[in-house]
């Protein structure tokens, strides 16, 4: 990992997938860039925003931005990676449903995910 992959001073960029908020998708779970906070989809997800922003930005790291869960992920090892904790706030809302976000996700969503 190299030295600049984590900024524990980076906020979260929202409370949901920055692409998906602006194309009026949808996603499974979420995962926050440790390195610019940029928050996107996991790889379960249709669109698979986190990974595409690695390979955009060369971010490696990534922390879940889900409830609970506080595990980083480094896609240039496949593997799991220590870090700081990071700016508030810590995980996407307690109230937004997974998948989510309200009112966006398809009643055959099950059929749309990658698994």
């Amino acid at each position: 990992m190299t030295v600049d992959a984590i900024d524990p001073a980076a906020a979260p960029s929202g409370t949901g997938c920055l692409e998906c908020d602006a194309a009026g998708g949808w996603w499974v779970h979420l995962r926050r860039c440790a390195a610019c906070g940029h928050v996107g989809c996991c790889d379960t997800s249709p669109a698979q925003h986190a990974t595409a922003h690695w390979r955009a930005t060369g971010h490696p790291v990534v922390r879940s931005f889900e409830p609970g869960e506080d595990w980083f992920w480094d896609y240039s090892t496949e593997d799991y990676a220590r870090g700081p904790e990071l700016a508030p706030p810590q995980s996407r809302p307690d109230d937004q449903p997974v998948p989510g976000p309200a009112g966006r996700v398809p009643a055959d969503w099950r059929s749309h995910i990658h698994v």
